[in-house]
């Protein structure tokens, strides 16, 4: 498995990044979505994400069970787009609002679950696979403790991903950096 993690701020280019990088395998593509269209500004986002992709490429929605997608998408003649990371981090914290004052993210039995099922996943992974997710680390410091929490178990996770990744590129004003090449 070649696993690569492409991070970058809101429209920086990641997505395009992530697809240019899949094209460029010569690979048939799968995109595993993690958002969910909640409102009409969102499904008209995701509408615009995929009338950008190449009309052969198979879309296959996870906002949950990300890693159960992945070991049923990966294959060795095949490159895996997940887009995004950072969403799936939402949709897990769902409830987190009502955790006591201080509780992390690990007290939410499906986060836990998920993000550990991930983790353990990807190394096994065939083929290619191309991770899209949101560098949140660089902005303000939210006002809310779900906010904080979201900002910090989203950077966590880019940490334990980027770990796992031999390629880690950081996209701005549509430019990649290659963080990470091993």
């Amino acid at each position: 498995m070649t696993c690569e993690l492409i991070l970058g701020g809101a429209r920086s280019g990641k997505s395009r990044e992530a697809e240019r990088r899949a094209v460029e395998t010569g690979l048939a593509v799968t995109v595993i979505a993690t958002a969910e269209a909640l409102d009409e500004e969102m499904a008209a986002r995701i509408r615009r994400h995929q009338a950008d992709r190449p009309a052969g490429w198979r879309t296959v929605e996870a906002p949950v069970a990300l890693a159960a997608a992945l070991r049923a998408e990966a294959a060795a003649q095949r490159c895996v787009i997940v887009d995004c990371l950072t969403l799936w981090v939402a949709n897990l914290l769902a409830g987190a609002d009502r955790l006591p004052p201080g509780a992390g993210a690990d007290e939410l039995p499906l986060f836990r679950r998920e993000r550990e099922a991930l983790l353990a996943t990807l190394p096994t992974l065939p083929g290619r696979i191309v991770l899209v997710a949101n560098e949140v680390g660089l902005g303000l410091v939210p006002e809310t403790p779900l906010g904080r929490l979201f900002r910090d178990e989203a950077g966590r996770l880019n940490q334990a991903v980027a770990a796992l990744c031999p390629r880690v590129v950081l996209v701005a004003a549509g430019l990649p950096l290659v963080l990470k090449q091993g």
